[in-house]
């Protein structure tokens, strides 16, 4: 039998990429979709039958609800779902706040149904590679590790909502989950205690509310130290095109690697050596989050799933309220 699939909001687009992995997966079947705003649903290519998502819940088959709406009503979505015996997959962040991803988690877990993200730095070659390294101790015990996520602000053309007061839920949430997913991945440790966070206005002068300086200091299992800066600086004419784009460096007892998304090769030095090592990259990766996401579903879960979905979530949500709150130093 098929996994029937209905979406709800489209005002994102990374949705439409998760769309297009249901319809080219055999097994799996989008069966409704749901938009609430009239402008994004009169623009949208695809049969949008419905207007209002309970009356979607009520009146469609389905197993799972796929969610890309504004962020800030995502973890309603999800609930609603959950409520409805439906699995729930989302583009990142699932919700906005931690009373809301504490009720996911529960409703989850007394349902239970799964609960997917759009976490896709697992799947990149570079970043693949890098927690190859780690893993194998070529880089010894990890002690500190910077990474860079800028994105362009691309005001005008990046959704109006984002800019609404309530509707986008902070910057560290929205792109540094990806970050401390991936760290905890590839390390193998989680996130202990936060050291500094803070969030400012800088190019958005069209809307002095939206803060889209985002940096944060961090400490890991045994002490490692983690500099981020996750803001929307990146030059709008770039695009994602800049090696800073998701660019990790890792410092271990045994040497240093870097690498960013777009890097045909890890830069590694070690202890010993006299320069810089190129490093070649895997020819094929892991499963994507949406096949493991499937996996979980079958009974056969892998080491992106509900769990660690919640608690990437949980961090970044932690690390976003700190900053929000100006508070320098919290457990994670």
């Amino acid at each position: 039998m098929s996994i029937k699939f209905v979406v709800a909001g489209f005002r994102h687009g990374h949705i439409f990429s998760l769309v297009n992995r249901i319809k080219e997966t055999d097994n799996c079947e989008l069966v409704a979709c749901c938009e609430a705003h009239a402008e994004t649903r009169a623009a949208l290519d695809l049969d949008v039958k419905y207007d209002d998502f309970d009356k979607m819940l009520n009146e469609v088959e389905c197993d799972v609800v796929a969610i890309g709406d504004y962020y800030g009503i995502r973890g309603s979505l999800a609930l609603r779902a959950l409520e409805a015996g439906k699995h729930v997959i989302a583009d990142k962040p699932i919700c906005t706040s931690l009373e809301e991803l504490a009720a996911i988690e529960k409703l989850a877990a007394e349902k239970n149904l799964k609960v997917g993200c759009m976490l896709d730095l697992r799947q990149y070659p570079p970043l693949v590679k890098m927690r190859q390294l780690i893993q194998d101790d070529v880089l010894g015990e990890i002690h500190a590790v910077s990474f860079t996520g800028q994105h362009p602000l691309n005001w005008g053309v990046r959704p109006g909502w984002y800019f609404e007061e309530g509707k986008h839920g902070g910057t560290i949430n929205d792109i540094a989950i990806h970050g401390i997913d991936y760290l905890s991945w590839a390390t193998g440790m989680k996130f202990t205690e936060l050291t500094a966070a803070s969030t400012w206005n800088a190019f958005a002068d069209e809307c002095p509310i939206f803060n889209d300086g985002a940096q944060f200091m961090a400490k890991m299992e045994n002490g490692c130290g983690v500099m981020a800066d996750i803001s929307y600086f990146a030059p709008n004419s770039c695009g994602f095109a800049l090696p800073y784009y998701w660019e990790f460096t890792f410092w271990g007892k045994k040497g240093v690697a870097r690498t960013c998304l777009s890097d045909e090769n890890i830069k590694l030095s070690l202890n010993g050596d006299k320069g810089t090592s190129l490093i070649a990259l895997p020819a094929t990766v892991q499963d994507d989050y949406f096949v493991q996401f499937l996996n979980e579903l079958a009974g056969k879960p892998g080491d992106l799933n509900t769990a660690t979905v919640i608690e990437s979530a949980r961090t970044s949500l932690k690390i976003q309220q700190a900053a929000d709150n100006n508070t320098a130093y919290i457990a994670l």
